[in-house]
C-alpha cells in the first residue's frame, strides 16, 4: 500500500509562489526584456499563476507562454510509440529576452534539458533562468540547478513528488507518495 505524505497544501502553494514573484522582481529592476514560460503540464499553470502574482504585486504583466517538450525528451521511446504532444504556445519573440522557465518538480534534470532545447527552437534568449516549485535535492542526473526554489524535498529514487494543481486536478498540494 502506497503512503500519502502531504508536504504542502494551497495556502502554501501560494506563499510559495508570492516568495518566487519577489525573488524575481527583486532580482530584475528591469522587468521589460522578461518573459515566463511554463512547461506542460503543471509548469503553466505554475507560470501563469506566477505572472499574474508579479503583475499583482509589482502592477506588471509579463508575457506568459507554454511549452511542450514531448519530443525533446531523450526517453520518449520508453514513455510509447506514439507519444502525447501538447499544443507550444508562444506568441512573442524570446530572442534577448530574459525567460523564466517555470516547472513543477526538479528531479533529475531531463526535463529541463529538454524544455532548453525547445526554447532554443523559437529564438536566442540572452538568459534563461529556473523557477520550480519543488527541487528534489540530491536527485540530479545533469548539471542542472534551479534559480528559483520554492522548496526542497529530500526524496528517496522510489518515491513520487505529486504536485496536484486546481487547474488539473481540482486541488492545491504537493505530496510524497512512498511505494
Amino acid at each position: 500500500m502506497e503512503k500519502r505524505t502531504p508536504v504542502l497544501d494551497g495556502q502554501g502553494i501560494n506563499t510559495v509562489l508570492i516568495r518566487l514573484a519577489r525573488e524575481i522582481i527583486q532580482r530584475h529592476n528591469n522587468l521589460e526584456p522578461l518573459v515566463i514560460i511554463g512547461v506542460h503540464t503543471r509548469g503553466v499553470h505554475l507560470a501563469r499563476r506566477l505572472a499574474d502574482t508579479i503583475a499583482e504585486i509589482n502592477g506588471r504583466a509579463i508575457p506568459t507562454g507554454d511549452i511542450d517538450i514531448t519530443l525533446y525528451r531523450d526517453d520518449w521511446t520508453k514513455i510509447g510509440y506514439s507519444p502525447v504532444v501538447q499544443s507550444t504556445q508562444i506568441g512573442f519573440p524570446i530572442d534577448d529576452k530574459t525567460v523564466i522557465l517555470v516547472d513543477d518538480v526538479l528531479f533529475t534534470g531531463r526535463t529541463t534539458r529538454a524544455a532548453l532545447d525547445a526554447i532554443t527552437d523559437f529564438g536566442r534568449p540572452a538568459k534563461v533562468e529556473l523557477a520550480v516549485l519543488v527541487d528534489r535535492e540530491g536527485m540530479r542526473e545533469l548539471p542542472i540547478q534551479a534559480d528559483y526554489v520554492g522548496m526542497f524535498v529530500k526524496t528517496t529514487r522510489p518515491e513520487m513528488v505529486n504536485v496536484l494543481l486546481s487547474e488539473t486536478d481540482g486541488e492545491d498540494a504537493v505530496v510524497v507518495n512512498t511505494p
